[in-house]
């Protein structure tokens, strides 16, 4: 028969998706929410006082599709409810549980150290857009340098209106960049009492003059949920705040392995 005729495919081979390290002697199940969308249950994988919060899964390579990267994070976010979390890196596997072990007793040491300077820690981002027209409008009345290039523009037709022209948009872009210079360190500066660290990521887009991460304590929240709130009042006519959080602490705490041994930096 044909189906006889045809050869069994064979089964991916299965392994271990890695979402956070915790500090739990605890056994935890998180429930069916592992990534991949086959109802897998998270549940950890214990060495000492550490554990690896881990689903089963195909032992493939994880697209970072927007479906993954979610599954990923919301797991993440279901953990940090109960405990501080080391997040992972996206799309890192093990084979068994016993690599796993095996990784967290390589990186006992370093694990031991990030999670004490990351105990009762969150992360916020916020991103901070401006409309660059009407800030480029704005420059033009204050800048005396710009009004006097303008008018050397309108008012000559020689071929030197080309280097004027040349001028004018240097003036303009080190005036816009000065501007959006000002506005993040005030910015920062207002934010610096609640916030215990900050990283500046690159910005997005060509309005974006701020893309940054925040890391505070926990027992902070309200105190940087309000100087947040401030300082988008302060500037509500002139730039939007897109503020996101709280979050485990992406940016503060890269784990990522290495082909002999793991390393946490």
């Amino acid at each position: 028969m044909e189906d006889q005729a045809q050869a069994k495919q064979p089964e991916t081979e299965q392994g271990k998706y890695v979402y956070c390290i915790i500090k739990t002697e605890i056994p935890r199940d998180f429930g069916p929410v592992g990534i991949g969308g086959r109802g897998d249950k998270v549940y950890t994988v214990p060495y000492k006082e550490f554990a690896a919060v881990v689903s089963n899964c195909p032992l493939i390579v994880f697209d970072p599709t927007r479906e993954n990267a979610l599954a990923h994070e919301h797991v993440n976010e279901l953990v940090m409810k109960d405990f501080t979390v080391l997040p992972m890196s996206f799309g890192t596997v093990f084979r068994t549980e016993n690599d796993i072990k095996e990784f967290l007793k390589g990186t006992y040491d370093a694990l031991s150290d990030v999670l004490q300077k990351m105990d009762g820690k969150i992360e916020f981002g916020l991103k901070v857009n401006w409309d660059k027209d009407q800030v480029v409008r704005e420059i033009e009345t204050e800048n005396e340098e710009i009004r006097r290039l303008k008018e050397e523009i309108q008012s000559n037709t020689s071929t030197s209106t080309y280097f004027s022209r040349m001028q004018l948009g240097r003036v303009v872009e080190s005036a816009l960049q000065a501007k959006a210079d000002a506005y993040v360190s005030e910015i920062y500066e207002a934010l610096r009492d609640a916030a215990i660290a900050s990283r500046s990521n690159k910005p997005i887009g060509d309005k974006m003059i701020l893309n940054a991460a925040f890391l505070v304590d926990r027992e902070k929240t309200k105190t940087f949920d309000d100087q947040i709130t401030d300082i988008a009042k302060k500037y509500e006519n002139k730039l939007s705040f897109l503020y996101t959080g709280p979050w485990p602490p992406y940016n503060f705490v890269n784990i990522r392995l290495k082909l002999e041994r793991g390393t946490v930096t």
